[in-house]
């Protein structure tokens, strides 16, 4: 199942989720450059960011992602009802073949052991079997979950991070200028240079 979202309503919160997360960078950067350690408010800041992401999140992930779990959930309880519908058929189909044998006269006695130990087996074998597929649908669920929890959550955190880079990208060309842009540039070389 794919996630579907209105894509306007999309762009929208990763607007505002990038937004978010970037206010307590604007309001660090804003503090001055003294070599103090964190201030109240700094992390006030951090607490507030990481309340409205887990919020974002949850309004918005949380839903579809509850869906598509409900639906996985009923789709394999619906497999092992069936799976137990077929067991306690092929059950009954045998509880009906050993209560005519037991009405057949004593002559055929050999015939009726021969038929209850042959039907014994079968049950046995549709009883495993039918135990066998219930643990491997089980087994075969959780991975599917497993798998489609993580990929949602590298979905969402791919997007995230790229619109993070887009607005980030877009909101230091805007407020630049050429001069400041020179200036950032030589003092990343001097960093880089100082770091080799």
């Amino acid at each position: 199942m794919k996630f579907s979202f209105n894509k306007e309503v999309h762009m929208k919160t990763m607007v505002v989720l990038v937004a978010a997360l970037f206010l307590p960078i604007v309001a660090f950067a804003a503090g001055g450059g003294g070599d103090h350690g964190m201030s109240t408010m700094d992390w006030v800041w951090k607490i507030v960011n990481f309340t409205v992401l887990v919020v974002l999140l949850v309004t918005f992930v949380g839903k579809p992602l509850k869906q598509y779990l409900a639906q996985r959930k009923e789709l394999i309880e619906k497999s092992i009802r069936e799976a137990q519908e077929a067991k306690d058929m092929a059950a009954k189909a045998l509880k009906e073949v050993e209560e005519r044998l037991k009405l057949k006269d004593k002559e055929i006695a050999d015939i009726i052991a021969s038929a209850q130990s042959s039907g014994e087996r079968e049950r046995d074998r549709l009883i495993a079997e039918g135990q066998r597929m219930s643990e491997r649908i089980a087994e075969q669920a959780k991975t599917n979950i497993d798998f489609e929890v993580k990929r949602a959550k590298e979905v969402i955190q791919a997007e995230t991070v790229e619109a993070a880079l887009q607005l980030a990208e877009a909101k230091i060309k805007a407020k630049l200028t050429k001069e400041e842009q020179d200036k950032l540039l030589r003092e990343s070389i001097k960093l880089i240079e100082g770091k080799n």
